[in-house]
């Protein structure tokens, strides 16, 4: 079993992610959130999908959009960490990601499907990872950053955004 990285493996920041995931087996709780997240949002109507709960928030879509386009981005330096890439990443700009993805223009099935098919990847990419790399690090905010500390990061946030999609979007709607 993975376990839990320590706080030396990532900056301070990304513990509001990493303290929400259970202590379980990564892999495992990757897949059983995959399943919630889809059964959460399989019957989110249009409307449903382009509601914002303030003026100037991201629409429901956008918000899934959003967890996918981290996703792929964190992967991305799961992988070039674990290759032994020792490099360091600059954050990215998620409000000019989100202005140049057009997810309003998707439908919101469409925008779901492309969540689960980025997160089956992430999958395979953790799942076929070595012992030895879950160690290897990377730099991010100019501190180390371990490949299992993304991991868990990736877990953690897409549990920070099921809470908020429970609390600011679905229950205008009841659905949750």
């Amino acid at each position: 079993m993975l376990k839990r990285p320590k706080k030396n493996e990532y900056h301070p920041y990304f513990e509001r992610y990493i303290e929400l995931v259970p202590d379980e087996e990564l892999l495992d709780i990757l897949k059983s959130q995959q399943e919630a997240t889809a059964n959460l949002l399989q019957d989110i109507s249009r409307e449903q999908g382009e509601y914002r709960y303030e003026a100037k928030k991201w629409s429901l879509k956008e918000v899934l959009g959003h967890m996918a386009d981290v996703e792929r981005t964190l992967s991305y330096h799961v992988l070039a960490i674990a290759r032994g890439d020792a490099v360091s990443f600059t954050p990215f700009d998620k409000d000019l990601y989100m202005a140049n993805a057009h997810f309003s223009q998707l439908d919101f099935q469409d925008v779901l499907s492309d969540f689960s098919i980025v997160r089956n990847c992430t999958s395979s990419l953790l799942s076929c990872l070595p012992d030895n790399a879950w160690m290897r690090t990377g730099t991010v905010l100019n501190q180390p950053l371990t490949a299992r500390a993304l991991a868990y990061i990736i877990a953690g946030h897409e549990l920070h955004h099921q809470a908020i999609i429970k609390e600011r979007y679905l229950l205008k709607y009841n659905c949750h």
